[in-house]
């Protein structure tokens, strides 16, 4: 089996450098989701295609999701460090690319070429954090990885948008390469892998599948219910095709000397609760997200720099839970620390259906601090949970179906959360009295739109306020009903799982 450098002994002295390596890459895969968020304005005023800006985002997403596990498996089959090099190098040379899009479509395509790159980021450096540091170390480990997504939620959009003020949006990419340069350095300069070289048989066809069939099931999460209705000729076509699709990759995978996603991992009762639960999680997260923000200026009326206050507060409790919940799964295991999480998740989704029409901020704030907590509390039992009961030789695999499962349900999220706030305000217009019909926005779309509109009528926008407030409790309870889904899954867990040591 192959091997790399015992934690305890010649790894240690560089270990903190290779940390900050880590951190340093990781900031590179968070501070582009949030960094573009400011900046698409005048990216769209410059290069045109105002209609498929949506995409700069989706094919990001995209790419990165369905390619963390192959790089997973590559980073077991190959080690961590050629791989994590890889990807980040494909990331800047994404990156580079971008800030010299001409249009939207080549801004598109740099775009997915980014995510490509991302996906190795998400998968290897998860991993090599199981490989250097102890099951008593790599909570708080997680924690100040965590810390990174955090300090990208408060830093990206302000960053963002200093250089749309006072540079160009081409520097929100450009930014990228000092700094994955220097991570490049510190990986190549301090992570040694002492790895068995052996031959391997690449599963291209599986990896090629596994692609084919991710990019179909996202593209239809995306697409059904929104581009097309759900009953429609494209809808069961994209269905249909998604299954004989994924049929067909479960039968070459079966057939693989050294699949892609070996079949144990869908055997192993453990992994199963665990990536279940880890959709569900991704489901709930991006509903804060997607949401919260809006929330906060159309019905609270903060302005946007508050709002966005607002939504990173939910990055404050998650660092800090993380760290902690080591000295929790070292004395009650995993699965009852991520127990403890999904009851904090619970309880902070019940707490927004509780928030008043008129609440105040801090209210907002706290909620989305405990629901951080919780997320804390429950994403690095797990993922810990499942790299400590597999050796070295499967802890990618583990690792990046761990990654795919919550991008997956955050994927999902966006799509049935967005359809049950779609469906509630529909309605809510729909039931408007009779005297305010012309007045209202017959589309969804123009909801946030009339909002900022100073010609509406103050009957129209407190209307629309409290249409607003009552469509966002349909995702809010929706978020609390997949909260029990979690609790039921972690369930089918061991109450104490066997931690093995390489």
């Amino acid at each position: 089996m192959p091997k790399t450098l015992s934690t305890k002994n010649t790894r240690a002295p560089h270990r903190g450098w290779i940390l900050l390596a880590l951190m340093v890459t990781m900031m590179l895969a968070a501070m582009d989701t949030t960094i573009i968020s400011t900046a698409i304005p005048q990216i769209v005023e410059d290069l045109g295609g105002f209609a498929y800006f949506s995409w700069v985002y989706s094919i990001y997403l995209l790419a990165q999701t369905v390619t963390i596990p192959i790089y997973g498996k590559l980073a077991d089959l190959y080690g961590r460090k050629p791989i994590l090099i890889f990807g980040t190098s494909l990331f800047l040379v994404g990156s580079a690319a971008c800030a010299g899009a001409w249009d939207m479509t080549s801004l598109i395509l740099f775009r997915g070429l980014q995510g490509l790159g991302a996906g190795s980021i998400l998968a290897t450096v998860n991993t090599l954090a199981g490989d250097i540091y102890t099951v008593e170390e790599r909570a708080k480990i997680q924690g100040w990885l965590s810390s990174v997504w955090g300090m990208a939620a408060i830093l990206g959009p302000s960053l963002g948008g200093a250089f749309v003020e006072y540079a160009s949006w081409h520097w929100i990419f450009l930014i990228n390469v000092p700094i994955g340069i220097l991570s490049l350095l510190l990986i190549s300069f301090f992570l040694h892998e002492n790895f068995e070289k052996r031959a391997h048989t690449v599963d291209y066809t599986g990896a090629f599948f596994i692609l084919v069939t991710g990019v179909m099931l996202l593209v239809s999460l995306m697409q059904i219910g929104d581009a097309w209705p759900l009953l429609s000729y494209p809808s069961l076509g994209m269905i249909l095709s998604l299954l004989v699709l994924f049929l067909f990759t479960l039968r070459i995978e079966s057939r693989a000397k050294e699949p892609i996603m070996p079949a144990w991992v869908w055997k192993n009762k453990t992994l199963v609760a665990a990536n279940l639960a880890m959709v569900c999680m991704g489901i709930i997260m991006i509903g804060p997200n997607m949401y919260i923000p809006i929330f906060s200026q159309s019905v609270l009326r903060l302005d946007a720099m508050a709002s966005g206050f607002v939504l990173a507060s939910m990055s404050l409790g998650w660092p800090l839970a993380s760290s902690l919940s080591g000295k929790l799964y070292l004395k009650i295991d995993f699965r009852n620390t991520a127990m403890i999480g999904t009851t904090l998740i619970f309880i902070a989704s019940v707490g927004f259906l509780l928030l008043p029409f008129d609440a105040p901020a801090w209210m907002l704030i706290c909620d989305q601090a405990f629901i951080g907590i919780g997320f804390g509390l429950l994403s690095t039992p797990t993922l810990v949970g499942v790299q400590s009961i597999v050796h070295w030789s499967e802890r990618g695999v583990v690792t990046g179906a761990n990654m795919f499962s919550r991008y997956l349900g955050q994927s999902m999220g966006a799509a049935i959360l967005g359809g049950f706030f779609n469906s509630a305000m529909q309605r809510q217009l729909a039931l408007a009295p009779a005297g305010l019909h012309d007045a209202l926005p017959k589309k969804i779309n123009d909801v946030v739109g009339a909002l900022k509109n100073s010609s509406s009528t103050h009957a129209a926008t407190d209307y629309l306020r409290h249409a607003f407030y009552f469509s966002s409790h349909h995702v809010f309870s929706a978020m609390a009903f997949v909260a029990v889904l979690i609790f039921l899954f972690l369930c089918l867990m061991p109450r104490k799982l066997r931690v093995l040591e390489d």
